[in-house]
């Protein structure tokens, strides 16, 4: 099932993607500036204290050498701060291939386009978690 995530608006000249990781759910602006990285209306090293999640999310742009060259403004929700992180990412990369379409072979090898699938595992019945099950008591 294909499901449009990216597009470019004409008016001015901006790409909006989005993104997903767990259950967050990233939505990405993308147009030429700066290179200014705005989350939830706050800069990206206060909404990411953690350095490798800044990594994280800015990894697409520093590789692909636009990180001087385009400002993102990115509405995330849903999930922790590491899935989130891992959503802006993927919102990024997506962004960056329709911005610029030579890019897309070199984020496609990078593996930036490639969406991770791992979820949660549903708790069964039966059990008290997932795959946990109930302690064994001899007596």
């Amino acid at each position: 099932m294909a499901v449009e995530t990216s597009k470019k608006s004409g008016s001015d000249n901006q790409v909006i993607a989005t993104g997903r990781r767990k259950t967050a759910v990233a939505r990405v602006r993308l147009r030429a500036g700066s290179g200014a990285i705005t989350v939830n209306g706050r800069a990206i090293e206060a909404y990411f204290p953690a350095i490798k999640d800044r990594v994280l999310v800015s990894g697409a742009l520093e590789q692909m050498g636009k990180a001087s060259t385009v400002n993102v403004v990115i509405k995330v929700d849903g999930g922790g701060l590491t899935g989130q992180a891992g959503a802006c990412r993927l919102g990024i990369a997506r962004a960056l291939k329709v911005f610029d379409a030579e890019l897309d072979e070199q984020l496609r090898h990078s593996g930036m386009l490639t969406r991770d699938g791992r979820m949660k595992e549903r708790k069964k019945y039966g059990l008290r978690g997932a795959r946990r099950g109930t302690q064994f008591s001899k007596r």
